[in-house]
Parts: C-alpha cells; structure tokens; sequence
C-alpha cells in the first residue's frame, strides 16, 4: 500500500523538556490508525506535530512524499490539506449548521457551497437540518457536524483528537462506526487519538500503544491482544491476570489451572520461571471439569457474564461466559483452559 504520511524518528518538546524523542510511525492512504494511551503520554502533541501546530526538534514529518516538518521549517497548518476533528467540535455557535461545514471553502461560490453541505449532510445522515444551529442539536448530532466539515475540503487524511469522549458509551460506539463506515466509503485515511481501547479496537486498522513518549508497539488489534510484546502493553490492553508458571518446553507451560500449550514459542531456558496472562476468554465453560473456581463476583454484559473465579489457592481468574450460563456468586463451577495465543513473560 502507498504511504500517504510517513514520521520519521520526531522529537517535540515544550519549554525545552522532552515530551517525546525518536517517535515514528506511517500511515497508508485510506487506512484508520490510532494513538491510543493514558493522559500525558504525548499522544496529542504527535496529533499537533502531524498537523503543523507544534515544531519538531529532530527528525521529518512527510506528507504525500514532501517534507512537511523538519528542525527549523514547519509547514503551516492550512497549507497541509488535512482535516480535523476536535474532542470539543469546534462549532460557530453564531452559524448555522451548514455554514459551519463549509467555514474553510473561501474560495467557492455560494451556489456551490450549498451544494456542498448539502451533500455532505446526507452522508453524515443529518440530511435537513443544514438551518439548525448547533445548540439545536444532540452531542452525535454535532460530532457529525464536525466530521462533515472535515470532509468539506476533501482531505486525504483526517486527524482526531477524543473525539467521541464527551458521548455517552453507547453513543460513542455506533457513532464511532458511522465513521468508520464514512471514512472507509470516502477513501479517507485518519489517525484517532484516544485513551479508549474499545474505541481504538472498533475502529482502527492499526494501533500505536504509547507509553511516556514512546510508541511501545505499532500493530493491528488482534495482535496487540494476542501479541503483546512487553507486560505494559499486555496489562493495558485488554483485562486478564497473570499466573505463575513453569516453561516446560519453548511453547508449553505449566501452571495452577494445568498444562497449556500455545501456539508462539518463547526463546528461554526450560524450566524458567514464568507469569502467564490469561484473558477472559481463555476460561473456558466446563461444567464436569475437575478445574474448579468459586464465583466471587459476576458481571451481566447482556450476551456474556463476567465472572471472578476465585482458585483453591486464593488466586483469582477472570472468565467470560456466554450469558445462559448463569451462576450465582459462592457458587463453584467448572472451567477448563482454551489459552491458544499463550502470551508469558520472564518472572520479575
């Protein structure tokens, strides 16, 4: 695939203290790429540097194969042809919707403006309602709004920083796929800034973990879940908790819920000690197993239940269950382990 926008080892930094150093990253042309980490670790001010609001002290930012940020030379913002979509919208509260899309079109006709909105309305399903103005309109309403003016200009990358955060979780999905479904439609790429992994998962091709400046692992989501390639990034993706263990063998280990044999090697000594991380849906339902944990808390999530095993030995696991198998807590039920992506790491 053509790389539309290619991060070349940047460092930024404000008031002369490092936000990050050595940070690279490509995105292909009509892909969806996230940032996802914690608050504060920098993830924003690539989002900036991406779009020419803050400088780079080393390295080159190239966009469509020409340089566009090196030390010395920033190219400025609206020279860049790029869309953005704030975590706060950003709408004229003074325009109507329809002026808002099309606030950056200076040098088009009003005729054609029109055109324009009206267009870009019925793909972000807002068709009609170009008149309204913004406080006339739901939280999604306006995130539409927004991303309809990104879209105006007809950018080849969108750039979003949180941009579902202020919608209500169930809003913040079904919004964060219309986007996704847009975005995939228009041929649009985008890099999605969020501290959200579901977000990040739903969304996005490829995710960059970030971790104190640092891009920790750059990989798709089934990866970064099955994959991980340190203890940060599997404690951070997804839930789970890690058991100690033996390696019997490169791809074997034993452990207190038995053998589990996986289907990844590991370059260390037999016998080495191990913490394995078992997800949710590692634990398996088993009813006549002799693998046995006692229910300590329960979680309805609607088509599955999330379940707190607590193991004879006082160690717990977490297991998710389709929900018609209902226990309830105090209850000892049997699991088995379904672990093919074994992920383990040496002991500390």
């Amino acid at each position: 695939m053509t790389s539309l926008l290619t991060v070349k080892a940047i460092e930024c930094r404000y008031d002369n203290q490092e936000v990050f150093s050595n940070l690279s990253l490509h995105v292909n042309k009509g892909s969806i790429a996230c940032l996802l980490g914690q608050s504060g670790c920098g993830k924003t001010t690539v989002l900036r540097a991406i779009a020419g609001f803050e400088p780079v002290v080393a390295g080159e930012i190239i966009l469509r194969g020409v340089t566009a940020s090196r030390p010395g030379y920033t190219l400025a913002p609206d020279k860049r042809r790029l869309g953005m979509v704030f975590q706060d919208y950003a709408l004229f509260p003074h325009m109507d919707v329809s002026s808002n899309i099309c606030f950056g079109l200076r040098d088009m006709s009003r005729a054609a403006k029109k055109d324009t909105a009206t267009r870009l309305l019925k793909i972000v399903g807002l068709s009609g309602l170009g008149e309204r103005y913004p406080h006339e309109l739901s939280g999604g309403q306006q995130q539409r709004v927004a991303l309809a003016r990104a879209l105006a200009a007809r950018p080849e990358l969108i750039l979003m920083d949180e941009p579902f955060s202020n919608l209500d979780v169930d809003l913040r999905e079904r919004i964060g796929l219309e986007v996704r479904d847009i975005l995939q439609e228009e041929g649009i790429a985008s890099i999605l800034v969020t501290h959200d992994q579901q977000e990040a998962f739903v969304l996005a091709d490829v995710i960059g973990v970030m971790d104190e400046g640092k891009i920790v692992q750059w990989d798709t989501p089934f990866n970064l879940y099955h994959e991980p390639v340190n203890r940060f990034v599997a404690d951070f993706v997804g839930q789970g908790v890690f058991l100690k263990g033996t390696l019997l063998s490169p791809d074997t280990v034993e452990t207190e819920v038995g053998v589990i044999k996986g289907d990844r090697a590991y370059h260390l000594p037999v016998g080495e000690d191990v913490d394995v991380l078992l997800r949710p849906d590692d634990i398996l339902p088993a009813p006549e197993s002799t693998l046995r944990g006692v229910v300590v808390k329960k979680a309805f999530k609607g088509a599955s239940i999330l379940y707190t095993l607590l193991l004879p030995t006082g160690n717990t696991i977490l297991s998710l269950f389709p929900s018609h198998y209902d226990y309830d807590v105090g209850e000892r039920i049997g699991f088995q382990v379904g672990a093919q992506h074994l992920i383990s790491f040496p002991r500390n």
